[in-house]
């Protein structure tokens, strides 16, 4: 299969996964809500806080960590990344059980 078009897309997706290596797992996410100090601005229910986090499964149990303003948007991309390279494992599993299966009939 020297000019297999499929085997090729595959190497070329692999190639692409190094550019995620910094990927992080969970959920970005972004919430307003009230601290809990009863003369704070936010206790009339209008003007809340904007936090944001990252929520992951870590060692067996649901977990979220507070970011600052700063790591917001570092944390956001790098989740991002992940979706990225489980949408390329997938395709490269894909093809090669597509692949398996034509070598499979031509058995």
């Amino acid at each position: 299969m020297a000019n297999d078009p499929e085997l090729d897309l595959c190497g070329r997706l692999i190639r692409r996964l190094g550019s995620l290596r910094e990927m992080l797992p969970g959920s970005f996410v972004e919430r307003d809500r009230k601290c809990g100090k009863p003369n704070c601005r936010c206790a009339d229910g209008k003007q809340l806080h904007h936090e944001c986090l990252l929520s992951v499964v870590w060692e067996g149990k649901p977990r979220s960590f507070h970011l600052s303003a700063e790591l917001a948007e570092q944390v956001r991309a790098k989740v991002e990344m992940r979706k990225r390279f489980e949408e390329s494992a997938g395709k490269i599993a894909s093809l090669n059980l597509r692949r398996f299966l034509r070598q499979k009939e031509e058995k």
